[in-house]
């Protein structure tokens, strides 16, 4: 991946840390493997990730996802960046569960030092499934 390189100091438990108290923590995911230019996540789906028909909410597919990727993106933050935020994101959904463990594993796809670009795909642990492909554009914040 050329750009940004990992950054050692953030690890799965300073990810899971830095989560408690937020949004990431109240869907239930989890920071799995750091490596360069890939993030691996988990989600156990809850009856609250439930939409009113049933099956599982897009939104909760679009959170792991989109959570994987934001911190991929904190993982390669350029040396001397503050911060980052989501500019865009796309989600093209293929299949459902009701039950079960999400799996998500964020790609580098663009690390430069104003945006980075991150694909993710979301499978079923138990089958393997592809529930979800995303890609999200994250800009690179300064300091003023």
């Amino acid at each position: 991946m050329a750009g940004p390189q990992l950054r050692p100091d953030v690890t799965p438990q300073f990810m899971n840390d830095r989560a408690t108290g937020s949004f990431i923590a109240l869907m239930g995911v989890h920071f799995d493997r750091i490596e360069s230019g890939v993030v691996h996540t988990h989600m156990a789906v809850q009856s609250d990730h439930l939409a009113p028909n049933g099956f599982l909410h897009a939104a909760a597919i679009i959170a792991l996802a989109d959570s994987s990727c934001g911190g991929a993106t904190i993982a390669h933050l350029p040396q001397g960046a503050d911060n980052f935020t989501t500019i865009e994101l796309k989600s093209n959904h293929l299949a459902t569960v009701t039950e079960g463990t999400l799996e998500c594993v964020a790609t580098a796809a663009h690390s430069g030092r104003t945006t980075q670009v991150w694909d993710a795909v979301v499978t079923a642990r138990a089958t393997g499934k592809t529930l979800a492909l995303f890609r999200c554009t994250q800009m690179v914040l300064w300091p003023k």
